[in-house]
């Protein structure tokens, strides 16, 4: 063999040697001399027992409807005298075998009155909610079981757009699915879904039912919860999001914790950084979020945060926007301490804070509005006049509750249209069709969806 065809053969060699580990370490088998094709079947076979299939009992949308409760007004709207249940379907991942942890998707679970897990292996057990949280859509469920299988967490911040995934979940209520794709985007935001959005973009097929499913990657690591379709029918065209698994798992813990995400403030308003103001601080401002505004007394102002700072990385991260600091922020328990790194007149800056707790919205007056029952609101006032609705009280498990209201927040909007007094809200919450709340609690904005 000449020089030239040993050299080509060696690369083919080492070519071929590199292929094979990586479909190997991917969890792909490699054709083998008895004729196998390359399979994902053995990675499927590992991790398909820690996904569940998830069927959730709750009262049908009338009963949230004193109106309706009454005997008169159902004959007189032609209802039946005792509202049915309605029966919904959805998956979930066992996270952790040993506690029983199953996580899903809060609007999977919400208003659940009964909550059952079906497992691959045929059982089916009583679920019991140990805390929800709307702000980023993901719920904790707890199962009394042996010989469970749980998934461990992968690192979302290490994904790549074109890293492979699968999809697992329970579509249509058709049973266990498995479909594959790869990371489509990643940092998605604007989807106008609820709270806090930083998801992963995939295309493997995600479809009604595949919510509170696993995203996992190749080692079958969890690296998402699916959550959204984004389609003209509801149904799969090649767009779908997960919530990212570091996410999924900061609010597990305080699920796990406290029963619910007790989130603070730093008391700092951010804007994504203007092109033009970009170019002017430099490459080191290309990804980050102009500081706008610095509350008075707040953490952020006692240690040195001001208008026109940069904040471009947070407890060591870096952020990709103003939306990509809210998110970090607000997953960082009250009390801990944040660490921001700013750019200030071409100087980066290190300035660290304490995350407290927010505070509760001053109000005048108290009452109740029937489509928000369980809640006490009243005007928010600042100067003697009234800006926005104040959430006073909200009774725990009432359904008020249960959407994701908690005292201290503030109402300034019901389908995008600004409410300044608790008449206003009343009256605004009275259209019909898609209803949805503007919520402000402490530094960052999310919905309240009261009716789809």
């Amino acid at each position: 063999m000449n020089s030239a065809l040993m050299r080509r053969w060696l690369t083919l060699t080492v070519v071929g040697l590199s292929f094979h580990s990586a479909v190997v370490a991917a969890g792909i088998l490699p054709p083998s001399g008895s004729g196998e094709m390359p399979t994902l079947a053995h990675l499927v076979e590992q991790v398909t027992p820690a996904v569940v299939n998830i069927a959730v009992l709750s009262h049908s949308p009338e009963q949230d409807n004193p109106m309706l409760q009454d005997p008169f007004f159902r004959r007189f709207f032609g209802l039946p005298e005792t509202s049915r249940p309605q029966i919904s379907a959805g998956s979930g991942v066992i996270i952790d075998a040993q506690h029983g942890y199953v996580l899903t998707n809060h609007h999977v679970v919400k208003d659940a009155q009964q909550v059952v897990v079906t497992l691959k292996d045929g059982r089916r057990l009583e679920a019991s909610l140990l805390g929800s949280d709307v702000g980023t859509d993901v719920a904790l469920l707890k199962v009394e079981a042996t010989g469970l299988k749980g998934l461990a967490f992968g690192d979302s911040d290490q994904l790549r757009v074109g890293d492979y995934v699968l999809a697992i979940g329970n579509p249509f209520g058709l049973g266990q699915t498995v479909t594959s794709g790869i990371v489509s985007a990643l940092g998605r935001t604007g989807l106008d879904i609820e709270g806090y959005e930083d998801f992963i973009q995939t295309d493997a097929s995600i479809n009604p039912g595949n919510s509170g499913g696993a995203l996992i990657n190749l080692k079958g690591e969890l690296v998402g919860i699916n959550t959204a379709i984004v389609g003209p029918t509801g149904g799969n065209v090649g767009i779908g999001f997960a919530v990212p698994s570091n996410m999924v798992r900061a609010v597990m813990q305080q699920l796990v914790r406290y029963g619910e995400m007790h989130r603070g403030r730093v008391g700092v308003t951010t804007q994504d950084v203007a092109p033009e103001r970009s170019k002017m601080l430099g490459p080191q401002a290309s990804h980050g979020a102009e500081v706008v505004e610095v509350a008075k007394n707040s953490p952020a102002e006692k240690a040195g945060l001001r208008p026109l700072d940069v904040i471009i990385a947070v407890n060591g991260r870096s952020v990709r926007g103003s939306a990509d600091v809210r998110n970090q922020i607000g997953l960082i328990p009250v009390g801990e301490e944040v660490e921001l790194k700013v750019l200030r007149e071409g100087q980066v800056r290190t300035i660290k804070m304490r995350v407290e707790s927010a505070r509760p919205a001053e109000a005048a007056g108290g009452e109740s509005v029937s489509e928000l029952a369980g809640a006490t609101v009243g005007n928010a006032e600042r100067n003697g006049q009234a800006e926005a609705v104040a959430v006073i009280d909200v009774a725990r498990g009432s359904p008020a509750w249960t959407r994701g209201l908690r005292p201290g927040d503030v109402i300034v909007a019901v389908n995008r249209q600004k409410v300044r007094t608790t008449r206003e809200l009343a009256d605004a919450l009275q259209a019909s069709g898609r209803l949805a709340l503007t919520v402000v609690r402490g530094d960052y904005v999310f919905a309240v969806v009261l009716r789809r």
